[in-house]
C-alpha cells in the first residue's frame, strides 16, 4: 500500500499531509501519557519489528503479494498515539529508500500510520470489551489482536479508495480501484491478523507487563492465612 509519486494530485496530498502532520502533532503528545522509561525502549523494538517485517511479503494471490503494516500490532504493545509514531517513523525511514514517494509521505501515514492505529485499536478495544469477562485476559487481547488487525487493512484500503476519487491521477476507473484493493487486502487482513495475534499472545505469555493494553490487568495480590491445624 506504499503510495509512489505522482499516484495522486497536489491538491489530495498537500490534503493528506496536512492531516498527517496533525496526527502525529496529536500523537507526540498522547504518546507521553503512554511513555515511561519502561515501555519507551519497546517502542523502538516495535518500529524496527514492523520495519523487518514488512520486508517479508507473503503470497496471497496469484502473482500478488502482502505485508505487515502493523498499525494495530504497535497500538496494542505500546498505546495507539505510541503506535501512530512507530509507524510514521518506519514510513519516514523506507520512504528514504524509495519505497513510498516523498510527496505522498502524508498519504501513506494517514493510510498505515492513522487510519491503520484508529480502526485497528478502535475494533480491538470493542471486541475486548464484548467478550465476557470469564475469557482470560490473554486469550481476550489475543482475539480481538486478530480481529482489530484484521479490520485494519481493508479500512486502509477504502480510505484509499476515498482518496483516489478525490484525486487519483492513474488511467483506471474507480469500481476497477475498489474491486482490487478491497479484494486483496481482505486477504492481506487475515495475515496481518495471524502475525499480529501470534506476537502479542507470545508478549502477553512471557511479559504481559509489557503490553499497553493489558495494563490494570494484573492479578492483584492475595493474602492467606495459614488453615488451622486439625486435631
Amino acid at each position: 500500500m506504499h503510495v509512489p509519486d505522482g499516484f495522486f494530485d497536489a491538491p489530495v496530498s498537500i490534503g493528506a499531509g496536512v492531516v498527517a502532520a496533525a496526527g502525529i502533532a496529536v500523537s507526540l503528545r498522547g504518546a507521553r501519557r503512554e511513555l515511561d522509561d519502561r515501555t519507551a525502549p519497546l517502542a523502538g523494538l516495535s518500529a524496527a519489528f514492523v520495519f523487518a517485517a514488512q520486508m517479508i511479503n507473503f503470497p496471497v494471490a496469484a502473482g500478488t503479494s502482502g505485508h505487515l503494516m502493523g498499525g494495530a500490532l504497535a497500538a496494542i504493545l505500546v498505546g495507539p498515539y505510541a503506535g501512530v509514531l512507530c509507524i510514521s517513523v518506519v514510513l519516514l525511514v523506507q520512504m528514504l529508500f524509495a519505497d513510498g514517494g516523498v510527496s505522498a509521505y502524508g498519504i501513506n501515514v494517514t493510510l498505515m500510520a492513522l487510519v491503520g492505529v484508529l480502526v485497528g485499536y478502535g475494533v480491538f478495544r470493542l471486541v475486548t470489551a464484548a467478550l465476557p469477562g470469564s475469557v482470560p485476559a490473554k486469550a481476550k487481547v489475543t482475539a480481538a489482536a486478530f480481529l482489530g488487525a484484521l479490520a485494519s487493512v481493508p479500512a486502509s484500503a477504502l480510505t484509499f479508495v476515498g482518496l483516489y476519487a478525490l484525486g487519483g491521477t492513474a488511467d483506471l476507473s474507480l469500481g476497477a480501484v475498489l474491486t482490487a484493493m478491497l479484494g486483496v487486502h481482505l486477504l492481506i487482513g487475515i495475515g496481518e491478523g495471524v502475525i499480529t495475534a501470534l506476537t502479542v499472545g507470545t508478549v502477553a505469555a512471557v511479559r504481559p507487563d509489557l503490553v499497553y493494553a493489558l495494563r490494570g490487568e494484573r492479578t492483584p495480590l492475595e493474602i492467606r492465612s495459614p488453615r488451622p491445624a486439625e486435631v
